[in-house]
C-alpha cells in the first residue's frame, strides 16, 4: 500500500514539474495554474508543515519539562532543608579532624595487593579515628609527584592537623603500622 501511494505521489510531481515548467510565469500574468492548484503540492506542503509542527511541538515540550522541573526541584530541597533545620534532626556537627595514611601504591603491584586488606580493615576498624587514604600512582601519576615518592607502596603518616610525622617505602604490616601510629604518639583506641 505504501509502495503505490509513494509512485502516485512520485507521478504527480512530475507532472506539477512539468506543469510548472509549461506555465512558468503564466500565474503571475493573469493566466494557467497557480503554485497550488496541484493535489501533490498540497501534501508535500502537508507533510512539511506538518513535520515543522512536530518540530517546534517537541522543542517547546522539552523547555515545559526543564523550567517545570528546575524551579520546584530547588524549591523542594529549599523546603526539606527549612524543615530539618526549624524542627527534624539537626545538621552533624562538622567532622574532626583525625590523623590520616596515605598509601601510594597501584593495584596491579605485588606489595600493593598485599596492603589492600590491610588498608581495608584499619579504614573499617579505626572509622572516625583515623583517615586511610589509597591512591594508585600509575592512574594517577600526579600524585606521585606531589608526594614526592620513588617507591611504592610508601605509606605516609599525617597527624589530624595535616602535618607529615613519618613515611615507611615497601610493605608496612598492620602491627607495625600501629606500633607506628602509638610511636608517633596518636592513639587510636580512644573515641
Amino acid at each position: 500500500m505504501s509502495g503505490h501511494w509513494l509512485k502516485r505521489m512520485k507521478g504527480q510531481a512530475a507532472v506539477a514539474n512539468e506543469n510548472d515548467q509549461q506555465n512558468e510565469g503564466s500565474a503571475h500574468k493573469g493566466g494557467g495554474m497557480s503554485c497550488c492548484d496541484e493535489p501533490g503540492k498540497w501534501i508535500v506542503m502537508g507533510v512539511v508543515a506538518l513535520a515543522v509542527a512536530g518540530v517546534l511541538a517537541a522543542k517547546h515540550a522539552g523547555k515545559n519539562e526543564q523550567s517545570a522541573s528546575g524551579p520546584s526541584s530547588s524549591v523542594t530541597s529549599v523546603a526539606i532543608e527549612g524543615t530539618q533545620v526549624q524542627g527534624g534532626p539537626q545538621p552533624a556537627e562538622p567532622a574532626r579532624a583525625v590523623p590520616r595514611l596515605v598509601d601510594l601504591g597501584a593495584t596491579k603491584c605485588i606489595p600493593c595487593t598485599m596492603m589492600a586488606p590491610i588498608l581495608e580493615d584499619l579504614k573499617r576498624t579505626y572509622a572516625g579515628r583515623l583517615d586511610v587514604q589509597f591512591i594508585d600512582v600509575w592512574e594517577n601519576p600526579d600524585a606521585a609527584r606531589k608526594y614526592g615518592i620513588s617507591v611504592i607502596p610508601t605509606q605516609i603518616f599525617f597527624d589530624a592537623t595535616g602535618k607529615e610525622l613519618f613515611r615507611h617505602e615497601g610493605f608496612f604490616g598492620k602491627d607495625d603500622i600501629l606500633a607506628k601510629w602509638k610511636e608517633l604518639g596518636v592513639d587510636l583506641t580512644a573515641n
